[in-house]
């Protein structure tokens, strides 16, 4: 490792931020493992002050798995790996304004995003982000067993397709197709981290819409519970963006949510993703 690095918890639930280590450079084994370490202890960490163009954005990416390309937004640069995610003044919504974990629609949702902040407001436009883990382990002996072995439904209708309507309202939009056709597929509703053996609640408000074997109708009020419960104060943090930095979270065992406060500001994003496996 060529020098050591600092690591800083922001909350008790999750999250900390990383000092001494410029991810514009070429990385060697040690600083890479001891930053996907981290990833895996805190869920999410942080970096600030960070200078990244797109091929160095995508650089670090890389050192932690092939990059996911997204299936309705749009890339930028004409490289559908990078994603710029805009927030205009005067727009009515945001990308990620609800709770989620990222793509889980797809059999095998991202494992990770690394978001760069290109251009932030002076106030404003915080994110926050919640521990699966915890959102889990908080649960009763008898809600657990009901959980066991079931699996429910991620559709991007709510986000895609139907939702094209929010291209009215928000900067970054979604790709119109002429020929839309719905993604769906079921993931266990609790999912047990590949890297950790940790079990996670894995539903969240944007893509999941019924268990199997189950109507939507039926499945609604068990749902309502496990998002409320996914999204505690307690097990959350929160990061306040300044220019440079990153964020980067394990979507196998954390969801996020964009705040809508930035009012007269312009905020820009930059976000990779990591190719993940399937749900288990």
């Amino acid at each position: 490792m060529n020098s050591p690095l600092t690591i800083k918890p922001v909350a008790t639930a999750l999250g900390a931020e990383i000092e001494g280590v410029d991810l514009s450079r070429d990385l060697d084994d040690g600083t890479v493992a001891a930053i996907r370490q981290a990833l895996l202890d805190h869920c999410v960490i942080f970096f600030r002050g960070q200078s990244l163009d797109p091929e160095r954005h995508k650089a670090f990416a890389r050192r932690f798995g092939e990059l996911f390309l997204h299936p309705y937004f749009a890339g930028s640069r004409a490289d559908p790996a990078v994603i710029d995610i805009v927030r205009e003044p005067g727009d009515r919504r945001v990308v990620g304004e609800y709770w989620h974990s990222d793509t889980p629609h797809v059999p095998e949702p991202p494992m990770g995003s690394v978001l760069y902040a290109v251009e932030v407001p002076p106030y404003g436009g915080d994110t926050l982000f919640s521990n699966q883990y915890l959102a889990y382990e908080s649960l009763s002996a008898g809600f657990k067993s009901m959980l066991e072995g079931r699996r429910a439904l991620h559709t991007d209708r709510l986000v895609s397709g139907p939702a094209q309507q929010l291209n009215a309202a928000r900067a970054t939009k979604i790709r119109i197709e002429e020929k839309w056709s719905e993604t769906a597929n079921h993931h266990p509703v609790v999912r047990t981290h590949p890297e950790t053996g940790r079990k996670a609640l894995y539903v969240n408000r944007a893509t999941t819409v019924s268990f199997e074997h189950m109507t939507e109708e039926e499945s609604a009020p068990l749902l309502k519970y496990l998002f409320e419960q996914g999204s505690r104060p307690e097990f959350s943090c929160r990061f306040r963006w300044t220019p440079g930095a990153v964020a980067f979270w394990d979507n196998r065992c954390t969801q996020h949510l964009a705040i809508n406060d930035t009012g007269s500001f312009r905020r820009v994003m930059r976000r990779i993703q990591i190719n993940g496996d399937r749900p288990f």
